[in-house]
């Protein structure tokens, strides 16, 4: 937001410097980012002065050019050679001296030097309309008034306009500062608790009166809750011409591009207190103005020329017979004002701050109206920024105001009431401030104060502070008031221990992600924001389960994810077209879902791999990433966090070609496996991705349990090997369950250390090297009793699964 010091001056009357002012604007939380010196003559003219012509003769060597003699206010005259045909002798005339600089048309900058011209010297040049920026021509140089003193600087005789342009960063919450009324009405707070009493001076519209009563124009408001204050009058008889130079300047001050004199002064009110307006052609209104919504898929032209698809829910300006305006947003191009408009109907409303802001959004429009609306203006102002307005277009462009003002405002705009207790004050701050202070900086921010007792206040907010509405917000405001750099610190140190389980997820998130880091992953952080089209991609997502976004920034950021897997892709498929094929990524992250009890938002981790293990190296040869290494990552994964009896199961998820769940008491822990091929095609991936899913809420929730160990055992373990000859059906798995089963005391473990099948075994056979390890934790065992251990053992194997010793 850019903001004139000559026009914030015309609201509070103040000698401070510019630097001054930035500084306590920053401190008030208007920061300055810079101050811009501004020339309504660019380079102000500076070095060009009035100079009298004393001798004009014809150049000796040259038909067009002239020698002429110049007192320009110095001790003696100078000379210079001029190609004008209209320069004469005793003209006052404009002469750019030796070092001024000018600037061409396109901006370009040139300085004045001492040369010498078909062998004549020439100290300067006497300037035309278009060489000092003043005009655009260049039939001969300016004449200037004869009773001029010679030595005058130009910038005197043209009056140009000197300013200095604060930038501010305008935080989104201010919407009360967006104008130059605005920022004079903090810098006045800001002066009077810095013990200088400036009064803010408003522009009067005492004068404003209804001239005739020839031109009314009703106004019908369908939607109050869109519009619930409109405004408007007529005006007849204008002239539609450029504006006086004293509003462009105001105006190309601050970055605005002067249009004519109806537009311009609705544009200056807008930037002098915040107070959007617009003008429309009253002969091309047919009937009354009518404020209401239109069926979805009308058409309508704008003022860019650009015919756009109104929403059902788009605010339109109406006549009777179709739509002028979007409230709020943009003109439209049939109503607009014209060098030919006679009368104008001008409106000054206050429309529903989301009904405008997602009209702008869906029609890709950021206009200064909707800027300001969006963000929330002062309902207050309304009538009066009209009859401000109206006064400025009489004093511009002539005319007589031609009805009353129509007002529709159904329901008062009701100011905000708040109690601000002086405990929660100096809790907040970490210092008390007198309850005085606190009285006066709450008055000069035009907060009324209600009630006053020995704990607090009882306040009210005005309307325009959409940003202050609870106690905190009122204590913020005395604070940046105050002024932050006041409040004292304690030059003591505190510091406190917070006692957090090891469990703790952002703990536990450490320890996963450094290992993690240890196995070459590199962890990834994607938008939670994503598009609705990726749930078509499985039949396990469903398109009814997206939570959508209200108002999104566009239509691939219009959903929140139902699964981490998309975002991933996206990573890769970044990463491979760039070169970056060898990968090996995790993310710590949610997904979200909305079903018909309400919305759920799931924690998960996710790894993904693809392309090679290992970059390609002379000593290491290139081998692909599988799933069973992705497999032991998963499992190195669930080692650490120590979660060992698990179990397998088919995985549900449509997204893999070939996968598994890993299981824990039924639930589903962790889904892994090959991503489809033709998923992988939606995101240009031709390379085999692996990717796993762990569901991090049930993984938080098994490790928060009471950690269990046991003591190390003081007597020794045994350990017996088998070779069993069995049929090649028969699973590792069976063979354990029923070791368990059989010796469920002093049976520690099985262990497969040798399969071997070929053709020195029977058909159908394949041979299992088991070892077994027996233990006793209360002594240690005899050789007979470990002999009868094994032996039932064996017996057990041969009865239930036919095996044999070989």
């Amino acid at each position: 937001m850019k903001i004139s010091y000559n026009w914030l001056k015309q609201f509070i009357k103040t000698d401070w410097t510019s630097e001054q002012t930035s500084e306590l604007l920053t401190d008030l939380g208007l920061e300055v980012e810079v101050v811009e010196k501004y020339q309504s003559i660019k380079g102000g003219l500076e070095g060009v002065v009035v100079g009298h012509v004393l001798t004009c003769e014809k150049h000796p060597d040259a038909d067009r050019l002239k020698v002429t003699t110049v007192n320009i206010g110095l001790e003696a005259p100078v000379q210079i050679v001029c190609g004008a045909a209209n320069v004469a002798a005793g003209q006052k005339v404009p002469v750019a001296t030796i070092g001024t600089i000018l600037y061409d048309k396109e901006g370009a900058e040139f300085t004045i030097k001492k040369g010498k011209i078909r062998g004549q010297e020439s100290h300067g040049m006497i300037c035309a309309e278009d060489e000092l920026g003043l005009g655009t021509g260049h039939d001969g140089i300016m004449v200037l008034d004869e009773n001029l003193v010679p030595g005058t600087p130009a910038a005197e005789v043209f009056k140009i306009a000197n300013d200095e342009v604060f930038e501010i960063g305008l935080t989104p919450n201010r919407a009360d500062a967006m104008s130059h009324f605005g920022t004079a009405r903090d810098l006045r707070a800001g002066m009077l608790q810095r013990g200088v009493n400036v009064e803010l001076i408003t522009p009067s519209v005492s004068n404003f009166r209804v001239d005739m009563r020839t031109l009314k124009i009703d106004v019908n408001v369908e939607e109050p809750t869109l519009a619930p204050r409109y405004c408007g009058v007529t005006i007849s008889g204008i002239t539609v011409q450029e504006s006086p130079a004293w509003l462009q300047d105001r105006l190309k001050a601050i970055g605005l591009t002067p249009k004519n004199n109806i537009v311009d002064v609705t544009n200056y009110v807008l930037h002098e207190l915040g107070q959007p307006l617009h003008a429309f052609d009253a002969a091309k209104i047919t009937g009354k103005i009518i404020v209401k919504t239109l069926p979805a898929g009308t058409k309508f032209v704008t003022l860019d020329d650009v015919e756009r698809t109104l929403h059902a829910e788009d605010l339109m300006i109406c006549d009777e017979k179709g739509p002028l305006c979007i409230a709020g947003v943009f003109g439209g191009k049939k109503s607009g004002v014209s060098d030919g408009t006679t009368s104008i109907f001008l409106e000054s409303a206050y429309f529903d701050a989301v009904s405008v802001r997602k009209t702008a959004k869906r029609h890709q429009l950021n206009t200064d109206a909707s800027f300001r609306f969006e963000r929330g203006i002062d309902p207050t102002i309304t009538e009066y920024a009209l009859k401000r307005a109206a006064l400025l277009i009489q004093e511009v462009a002539g005319g007589k105001v031609t009805s009353d003002v129509v007002e529709v405002y159904p329901k008062k705009v009701e100011d905000f009431s708040v109690l601000l207790n002086f405990s929660h004050v100096s809790k907040i701050i970490g210092q008390e401030i007198p309850k005085d202070t606190i009285k006066k900086i709450l008055v000069s921010l035009d907060i009324k104060v209600n009630s006053v007792s020995d704990t607090g206040l009882g306040l009210t907010i005005p309307a325009y502070r959409v940003d202050v509405q609870r106690e905190i917000d009122v204590i913020e405001e005395i604070l940046r008031v105050y002024g932050y750099n006041n409040i004292e610190f304690s030059k003591k140190f505190n510091a406190t221990v917070a006692n957090s389980p090891r469990t703790e997820d952002y703990k536990v998130q450490n320890v996963i992600a450094s290992q993690l880091n240890s196995q070459g992953f590199h962890e990834m952080m994607a938008n939670s924001l994503t598009t609705a089209a990726y749930a078509k991609l499985s039949s396990v997502l469903k398109e009814e389960h997206n939570v959508t976004m209200l108002n999104p920034l566009s239509n691939d950021l219009a959903t929140m994810r139902q699964s981490l897997l998309f975002s991933a892709l996206e990573a890769i498929s970044y990463n491979v077209n760039r070169k970056n094929s060898d990968l090996k990524l995790f993310e710590f992250g949610k997904s979200y879902h909305k079903y018909l009890n309400g919305y759920e938002e799931h924690k998960h981790l996710t790894l993904s791999i693809s392309g090679n293990r290992n970059k390609e190296s002379w000593t290491t040869p290139q081998k692909g990433t599988d799933f069973f290494l992705l497999k032991g990552y998963v499992r190195a994964v669930l080692n650490r966090l120590g979660i060992e009896k698990v179990s397998n199961a088919p995985v549900q998820s449509d997204v893999f070609s070939e996968g598994t769940s890993i299981c824990y008491n039924n639930d589903t822990l962790v889904e892994m496996g090959v991503v489809k091929k033709s998923i992988l095609k939606h995101f240009g991936i031709k390379q085999d991705v692996y990717y796993a899913d762990f569901n991090w809420d049930l993984v938080l929730k098994i490790i928060t349990g009471k950690i269990k160990y046991t003591e190390i055992p003081k007597y020794p373990e045994v350990r017996r090997d088998l070779a069993l000859l069995i049929d090649k059906n028969t699973t590792y798995e069976s063979i354990y369950n029923l070791a368990k089963q059989s010796e469920k005391t002093l049976l520690k473990d099985v262990n497969l250390f040798d399969v071997y099948e070929g053709n020195k075994l029977p058909e159908g056979k394949k041979s299992y090297a088991l070892s077994f390890t027996i233990q006793d934790n209360t002594k240690t065992l005899t050789d007979a009793q470990i002999d009868k251990i094994m032996s039932k053992l064996q017996q057990t194997f041969e009865t239930e699964l036919g095996a044999s010793l070989r």
